[in-house]
């Protein structure tokens, strides 16, 4: 999915919600973001992504500022940078309606470009239903949107 944007990767932060263990980050990192935040709930998922984070070594890896941060995605506050977002249907149907709502707030208090990758798009039409995200490409695995301009 990260290949379907043309972008200087360099000027986004890779934001993955649900982030579980660590493995879409490690995976990111392979592309020279910024940074890379997990953002995860259940406490034995985020232990078990900081001790991943921190055993990771790859010669492919080229962002090696990774974190992970144990909190609700819900209440997470995306921050200023242009953001490519993750989900892996992290959240209920309600969940990922409050997610975007925040969203839809940061970009109107902040506008920047932002990407949501979505894999596994069982829920689309709640981002669909998005005037702030429009949808760019996709297939039945996954949808990509952006941040309308």
């Amino acid at each position: 999915m990260l290949d379907t944007l043309a972008i200087n990767f360099s000027e986004f932060t890779f934001i993955d919600l649900g982030s579980g263990k660590g493995r879409t980050l490690l995976m990111a990192s392979d592309y020279p973001f910024q940074r890379i935040v997990g953002v995860e709930l259940l406490p034995e998922l985020h232990r078990a992504a900081c001790e991943n984070l921190k055993a990771y070594s790859n010669p492919s890896q080229r962002c090696f500022h990774l974190e992970t941060i144990r909190a609700d995605a819900r209440d997470f506050e995306s921050p200023a940078d242009p953001i490519v977002l993750y989900l892996f249907n992290p959240l209920p149907e309600a969940g990922l309606m409050e997610v975007i709502r925040n969203l839809e707030k940061s970009l109107r208090d902040r506008p920047r470009p932002m990407f949501v990758l979505y894999h596994n798009p069982l829920l689309e039409h709640v981002l669909s239903r998005s005037t702030m995200l429009k949808k760019i490409a996709g297939t039945h695995q996954y949808s990509v949107f952006a941040a309308a301009q």
